[in-house]
């Protein structure tokens, strides 16, 4: 599948006159939760010619296909990417952790794990995970029978949430590792770990019952959270030079 990925990056830099910086793999399968038949959820950077900018109405910023094989593929153009990344925007600060590069060149994607502590923001990205939890906790998981699989997209924020009030760090993206930092009680961690081998070994996680032990868990985090969330300190929108320098530079290095 790695080799389709690449074709189909390759024409997408032909067929929109582009240059793709980054691109990476998202969702279930960078997390580490994947099933057989989960989609491939590809993500991209990239940046147009310089004249594409020199105008003086606004274009599309963003690409989208969905191709056979469960391949979806979405891209932001270089300033969304920029400007989301001045707000701590989590999915943006995901990518750049993703475990599954398909396609890291020239130097923009290091520069900007270079500057992500500069621009991280604890309460925009907890605040981010926060939602996601209590989300999916209100839709899926308050009923006796429950979609099993659901517990991960409640899990994952939540331990996220747990390793941004620990360390002021954006979360890594891979769920194992907040498992190993941030889950000590070898109950809980023995379930997980349980419900993650079904999960990846195929079984399909329809509805079972729901399972008392993080029921509990997440109830007693989202509680905790939603009191701990309204103590941080409001956002404040940091410098930008670093950014327009980055942009600009980006351009030089890639067209000129």
């Amino acid at each position: 599948m790695t080799t389709e990925i690449q074709q189909e990056l390759t024409r997408l830099e032909t067929q929109h006159n582009i240059q793709i910086l980054y691109a990476v793999e998202s969702g279930s399968r960078a997390w580490g939760f994947a099933s057989v038949n989960s989609d491939w959820d590809v993500r991209y950077i990239y940046v147009h010619r310089p004249e594409w900018y020199l105008q003086i109405d606004d274009k599309k910023d963003s690409q989208e296909e969905m191709l056979p094989n469960d391949l979806d593929l979405a891209g932001w153009e270089l300033r969304k990417a920029l400007r989301l990344f001045r707000k701590s925007n989590p999915s943006m600060l995901e990518w750049l952790g993703s475990p599954i590069v398909y396609r890291e060149q020239f130097t923009t994607a290091g520069r900007l794990r270079e500057l992500q502590k500069q621009y991280f923001n604890p309460r925009a990205c907890l605040h981010h995970y926060l939602s996601m939890t209590n989300a999916n906790y209100n839709d899926y998981l308050l009923k006796d029978m429950v979609r099993t699989k659901k517990y991960f997209y409640a899990l994952r924020p939540i331990l996220a949430c747990d390793w941004i009030r620990t360390t002021d760090t954006m979360a890594p993206t891979e769920f194992v590792k907040l498992l190993d930092s941030q889950v000590q009680d070898d109950a809980l961690r023995l379930e997980i770990d349980a419900l993650l081998v079904r999960k990846s070994s195929g079984v399909e996680l329809a509805e079972e019952p729901r399972i008392p032990l993080l029921h509990d868990f997440l109830t007693e985090k989202l509680a905790f959270y939603k009191e701990y969330a309204k103590q941080l300190p409001p956002m404040t929108m940091p410098d930008t030079d670093a950014l327009n320098a980055l942009f600009r530079e980006t351009l030089a290095e890639v067209w000129m």
